[in-house]
């Protein structure tokens, strides 16, 4: 997966929220600049098992409220659980459509349109199934002096990606978005293809 990223923290500032306040901090990955958020909750004292949710950008879905997809609703729930729990992490990272960008996650849309699930609209267009890469995360999680995780994710692929780097998962959490008929084949293509523990729609 080449070298390991670096990141520098380059701005912070307060973000209040509907969920609450969060601490917002921008951190670079050099060498490609590209920019990826984290949202602190509460003090994370000493850095052991606190809740984090490793989020992927997702416009369409989060700030067009897309329903082909469950991010939208996961990243609420995400914030809300973390705000609820009086301490915690969101990292927010920018790689849309599970790595492949957006102009191309547009592509993959129309190529479902067209009758394909998305692992095979992606590989259609010459990408793998799930092209993300959480080591930015995790290095932002050091950064940050997070130490042990619990982990929000239906994605156990995320657990052995957050593993190394200095940082332990004492535990995987659900964070599932009840199935509609616009996402119920996504929902069930990441079941059956990509492993997530999804109940059975």
């Amino acid at each position: 997966m080449g070298a390991l990223p670096i990141v520098n923290r380059v701005a912070s500032a307060k973000l209040p929220t509907q969920y609450g306040q969060f601490d917002l901090h921008a951190f670079e990955n050099q060498p490609d600049k590209d920019v990826h958020i984290a949202l602190v909750f509460g003090d994370l004292g000493d850095g052991q098992d606190v809740l984090v949710r490793m989020h992927s950008q997702c416009l369409t879905g989060e700030a067009f409220r897309s329903v082909r997809c469950d991010c939208g609703g996961q990243l609420d729930k995400a914030l809300r659980r973390i705000a609820a729990e009086g301490r915690g992490v969101l990292v927010y990272l920018h790689q849309e459509g599970r790595g492949i960008g957006l102009a191309n996650k547009i592509r993959a849309y129309a190529l479902q349109d067209q009758g394909l699930d998305t692992v095979e609209a992606n590989e259609r267009l010459g990408f793998k199934a799930d092209q993300r890469d959480y080591r930015v995360g995790a290095q932002i999680l050091r950064e940050l002096g997070v130490v042990s995780i619990r982990l929000l994710s239906n994605n156990p692929g995320k657990l052995v990606a957050m593993e190394g780097y200095g940082l332990s998962v004492t535990q995987r959490l659900p964070l599932e978005i009840r199935a509609s008929p616009s996402n119920f084949r996504y929902l069930s293509t990441k079941r059956d293809k990509l492993g997530h523990t999804l109940r059975a729609y």
